[in-house]
């Protein structure tokens, strides 16, 4: 696996060979047989560079895969589709910028992308004041299909919500009730904190500590010696990308997890891959993950994603490439659908179709709040890998299915008000 902190230009190299054209604030790399008005433009708002780059990297895998498939089709409405990826270095001001830039001068028939819940928030408003289709691949925070919810906006990933009520009752199950938190003090990891404590009470919780951290923390240190003072039943650890390795890093040279149990509501390939195997500790909750019988069964979809995707990339696909694949393939399909660039009909073609979504042959995207509704998993990080796949450090132990941790309808329906333009 390659290094989880990708540098600008190797990211730029990476797209541009893959035929993408990459705006970063330089001038992109576009193929010739790309420009011109015989191409259909989809815009990716990334974070290509920063913390998370490597999540980032994957979802635009994801995406061009989906997309050179429906070019071998024919491309969309008698056109190739051109993919157009701008980076927002996890800065939701320039995201804006991006956003705009891709609306105004790209022309860009609809947008994709986002990892950071903050870049999510704001993309997601400037789509809603443009009429541009917006499917979130990557930015969990419940804003996105809660009080920020847009007509405009789906998102693919699962929502803070499903995270922390598919991971809460095992956590306590397996490590008891006294529990310390330390998330990114940022829209995501306040919304993770929020779900949490919804929790506390029902499974009598008690809270020893919370820290909140800024995005792009080096040192946990300070966080960790306070972990140890406390000695709380878990450590609950949010934080994510090159954050979450920093401090399972310092958690391991520190000697606390060996101590104290380390769990949390969401683990990535990309964040423990990189990491010493003595390193790679704790119990998470898992978006999706390619080697796990709960994810593939007899999926013959699933089964030759994850095989050509490996072939190209000669890395298995992870979490987030899922999430780009499928948010590229929807995106296409309601275009499709829709027969039309029309902002109305394309996001109306999103609602409700059920589709396979690499784990459930049944997935879709909520009418009532635009969440895609598939399962989630809950299992152990193994240090080693298996004899047959070294790769292979995620032992998923149960499944809960999207209703069973999802606001319902009724309860999304007094938070999440939209409707179509008339």
């Amino acid at each position: 696996m390659s290094e989880s902190r990708l540098k600008r230009d190797s990211f730029i190299k990476l797209v541009g060979a893959a035929g993408i054209a990459a705006s970063t604030g330089a001038p992109a790399f576009i193929p010739k047989r790309a420009k011109g008005a015989d191409t259909l433009k989809i815009g990716a708002n990334e974070e290509v560079t920063g913390v998370y780059a490597a999540p980032s990297r994957d979802q635009v895998r994801g995406y061009q895969m989906a997309f050179d498939e429906w070019n071998r089709k024919g491309g969309l409405l008698s056109r190739q589709i051109e993919l157009v990826v701008e980076d927002n270095a996890n800065n939701p001001g320039i995201g804006v910028e991006k956003a705009r830039k891709l609306i105004s001068q790209d022309k860009v028939t609809a947008m994709i992308g986002t990892v950071s819940s903050a870049v999510s928030i704001a993309v997601s408003n400037v789509c809603y004041e443009a009429n541009m289709p917006l499917i979130v691949t990557g930015g969990h925070t419940d804003t996105v299909n809660g009080t920020g919810c847009h007509w405009t906006t789906y998102r693919t990933c699962h929502s803070t919500w499903m995270e922390t009520h598919a991971t809460g009752f095992s956590i306590a199950k397996l490590y008891g009730k006294k529990w310390y938190y330390i998330a990114p003090d940022y829209a995501y990891g306040h919304a993770l904190l929020d779900g949490y404590k919804d929790l506390e009470p029902k499974l009598g919780v008690t809270v020893v500590g919370t820290d909140l951290t800024p995005l792009g923390t080096a040192d946990f240190s300070a966080y960790l010696t306070k972990v140890m003072s406390a000695a709380p039943s878990c450590l609950l650890l949010m934080v994510q990308g090159d954050d979450l390795t920093n401090a399972l890093k310092q958690c391991n040279s520190m000697g606390l997890s060996k101590r104290i149990p380390i769990a949390g509501p969401q683990a990535e390939l990309e964040t423990f891959w990189p990491l010493p195997p003595e390193a790679r500790v704790g119990s998470f909750g898992f978006e999706w993950y390619y080697k796990s019988p709960l994810t593939l069964g007899n999926n013959a979809y699933a089964h030759d994603f994850v095989k050509n995707y490996t072939a190209k990339h000669k890395e298995p696909p992870t979490a987030r490439s899922a999430f780009g694949y499928i948010t590229a393939n929807r995106m296409a399909a309601a275009i499709q659908t829709a027969n039309s660039t029309d902002p109305v009909k394309i996001s109306k073609a999103i609602a409700d179709v059920r589709f396979n979504a690499l784990c459930t042959a049944d997935g879709y995207y909520r009418g009532a709040d635009h969440q895609l509704m598939w399962p989630m998993w809950f299992g152990d990080v193994r240090a080693s890998g298996t004899p047959d796949d070294p790769m292979d450090i995620f032992d998923i132990k149960d499944m809960q299915p999207a209703d069973a941790i999802e606001k319902s309808v009724e309860q999304q329906s007094t938070i999440c008000k939209m409707s179509y333009p008339s």
